[in-house]
């Protein structure tokens, strides 16, 4: 099934402590976790059930400069590279443009002109 343009497709989770997080949300919401890389880096899909529903990451792998754990929403959108300059226009700012995601697709992250990050999604 495609995606939908502006529709929220993917969660990410940046951690301070991925082990910790994992039992946690595993112990909590019967989350599973598989093991890939992105980007050279360690990082876990996140599995509820059968269905995949998000990532997990340690927080140097994020875009965000904090030292904070947080989570950052994606939203799925066509034409990213048209939409992020569209939104650089409209009084967003960039924290990371778009760029390629091996087997996910264009993702790029930024934040709107009220200051909260966001990432959008051009999925394969």
């Amino acid at each position: 099934m495609a995606r939908k343009h502006g529709v929220f497709v993917w969660n990410e989770l940046l951690t301070t402590d991925v082990e910790k997080a994992k039992a946690f949300f595993g112990a909590t919401l019967g989350w599973s976790f598989r093991e890939r890389e992105l980007d050279g880096q360690p990082y876990a899909v996140i599995w509820s059930g059968e269905e995949m529903v998000g990532g997990l990451g340690a927080l140097e792998t994020g875009d965000v400069e904090t030292t904070q754990s947080y989570w950052i929403a994606f939203i799925e959108v066509t034409d990213i590279d048209e939409r992020f300059a569209t939104a650089l226009e409209h009084g967003a700012t960039a924290i990371r443009p778009p760029h390629d995601v091996e087997g996910i697709g264009r993702v790029c992250v930024l934040r709107d002109p009220t200051g909260a990050a966001i990432g959008w999604m051009q999925g394969t």
